[in-house]
């Protein structure tokens, strides 16, 4: 595409930089990134920062540092807080993951291409995919790095600068595998299907071995410089690491992470969002004027591949297979570009309607990100009137129904850890894949993730509790307040022995009156969730008859 010309309005590096501080806007006015799981590991980083210093964070959970990819924030944000604050340094942390998602995009482009093309803008909103709203931010950090990482790998082979690249990409890998195996994995796959690419476009013309045999050698030669963390991993993963790895070729899951590639509050619009991404793919492909990078394209065909095989499950972390789908369409977007004769005035239409489509994703999800903002707000008024270093048990409202808008509280009460020290039930606690696990046995059941789950009535196949059921099986002695957010209307008498200190609507604090004791569910009032019934017939806080009745009735 370089042939000399004038650049464009949508190639200059001043419009590389506002479409870079565009990617921040929607997380300019949250204090705190409404981001699903963020709040839970905001709380676990407090645990990390003041684990030394408060006697009854080592009650309640084990923190023990070890050398594992999947810790992104959680090293940023030691010299950072010390600096900002730990709720400042997270924020800033997270601005910065679409900024240099989108900066890796367009790096790409421009080596792929020689320069911009103007389809390419149509890939910057998947900045603000799925899987960044669910808060997978260590995830989404070392993708954006890897973005960054491969779009220097490119230039510096253009500039045939392969002893250096070799010698900066061994420890960028290894930085990039720290901060989330997955980053370090996709950078791996794009390195080699660009390097297959340019070993075969050296050969061409030669024999057959030569052109297409040996480029596959040489490539995987080339990209050694990025295999040292293969060792890590076999250390990491040879230790002791919960979580099984399952549910493979779930073709109904893996069509709904396409579907919901851009999921955040409006359906249609979302929906409507991904269409447009897949119109410009299909055109791609039926229009005469328009073309695919041989490069960018054999990166797409290879991360297809990796999404077709990959399971939903990888060493208990869900959805695994999800996360690729944004950069597996963004790498089918940014291969696309005009055939030579396009005209001027045609390339100017498509970015038009290229950033067009940037900004308005960008102004929905800040208008969104301002209403989740005010409910987390709404939320947290509760705080003040929580002691600190309280023990601390909340039930987060949930329904049955995967709904398209997420409250995104699933994860607020470990924001009373974060600010009060409290403890929280919903820290995730599988050993070998976070730093830290919950030692708290007189919790019980309701210890960790997603206990803090309530329902109206009991979801199939998930682990969540109906509120009453929560309410009256709740180790009382273990906990002496409740923090309800949000949950399902419930009879008031399973609030007996709690007494009201906050309400707003649903929400309410409670602090236990362990004199009075807890309220029973009544014999064939509600089935028992599966997973209490044993604990009901032998611990004697409810007759056998009655635990028998309630598992009958399920």
């Amino acid at each position: 595409m370089d042939r000399g010309e004038a650049l464009h309005w949508w190639q200059t590096r001043w419009f590389v930089a506002l479409a870079t501080f565009l990617a921040i806007v929607p997380l300019l006015w949250p204090e705190i990134p409404p981001l699903v799981d963020l709040p839970g590991h905001m709380g676990r980083y407090r645990v990390q920062l003041d684990y030394a210093q408060y006697p009854h964070l080592r009650e309640w959970y084990n923190f023990n540092w070890s050398l594992m990819g999947n810790l992104g924030v959680d090293l940023l944000i030691i010299p950072l807080h010390r600096i900002f604050g730990l709720e400042l340094a997270v924020k800033l942390i997270v601005i910065t993951i679409p900024a240099i998602t989108v900066a890796g995009m367009l790096m790409i482009a421009r080596e792929v291409h020689g320069r911009i093309p103007a389809t390419a803008l149509f890939a910057l909103p998947l900045a603000y995919a799925f899987p960044f709203h669910f808060g997978f931010v260590n995830f989404a950090l070392s993708m954006g790095m890897a973005l960054l990482a491969f779009g220097w790998w490119l230039r510096l082979a253009r500039l045939r600068e392969f002893a250096f690249r070799s010698m900066v990409f061994l420890p960028l890998s290894i930085l990039i595998w720290i901060t989330h195996t997955f980053g370090w994995g996709v950078l791996g796959v794009l390195a080699f299907s660009a390097e297959l690419i340019r070993q075969h476009d050296e050969r061409r013309g030669e024999d057959f071995v030569a052109a297409w045999v040996l480029p596959w050698f040489h490539a995987g030669v080339q990209c050694l410089v990025l295999a040292p963390p293969l060792l890590l991993m076999l250390a990491w993963r040879s230790g002791h690491v919960s979580g099984q790895t399952g549910d493979w070729f779930n073709w109904r899951a893996k069509t709904l992470w396409v579907t919901q590639v851009f999921r955040d509050r409006w359906q249609l619009f979302d929906i409507a969002s991904v269409g447009i991404l897949f119109f410009l793919l299909f055109k791609a492909v039926r229009d005469p004027n328009i073309q695919y990078s041989r490069n960018l394209g054999l990166s797409g065909l290879f991360l297809l591949a990796v999404f077709i095989f990959l399971p939903r499950i990888v060493f208990g972390s869900a959805y695994a297979d999800m996360r690729l789908v944004p950069f597996l369409l963004a790498i089918g977007i940014l291969a696309i570009r005009p055939k030579p004769g396009l005209s001027i005035r045609g390339a100017g239409l498509v970015a038009l309607l290229g950033m067009a489509f940037f900004t308005a994703r960008i102004g929905a999800t800040t208008y969104s990100f301002f209403l989740y903002d005010k409910a987390y707000d709404r939320e947290l008024k509760a705080l003040a009137h929580l002691p600190a270093g309280a023990r601390l048990v909340s039930f987060v409202g949930e329904t049955c129904y995967n709904e398209w808008t997420m409250t995104r509280l699933q994860h607020v009460p470990a924001l009373a850890l974060e600010r009060r020290l409290a403890y929280t039930n919903d820290q995730w606690s599988m050993p070998g894949a976070q730093l830290l696990t919950v030692r708290y046995r007189a919790a019980k059941r309701f210890a960790h993730d997603p206990s803090q789950i309530v329902t109206h009535v009991q979801c199939p196949r998930e682990w969540w509790r109906p509120v009453p059921w929560a309410l009256a099986r709740f180790p009382r002695d273990a906990f002496d307040y409740v923090w309800m957010i949000r949950p399902p209307a419930y009879p008031k008498r399973f609030e007996q022995g709690l007494i009201p200190i906050w309400r707003d609507g649903t929400s309410g604090l409670f602090r236990v009156d362990h004199r009075v004791p807890a309220p029973i569910v009544r014999r064939g009032e509600l089935p028992a969730p599966r997973w209490e019934r044993e604990i009901i017939l032998n611990d004697g806080r409810q007759p056998a008859s009655n635990a028998t009745q309630a598992a009958n009735g399920n």
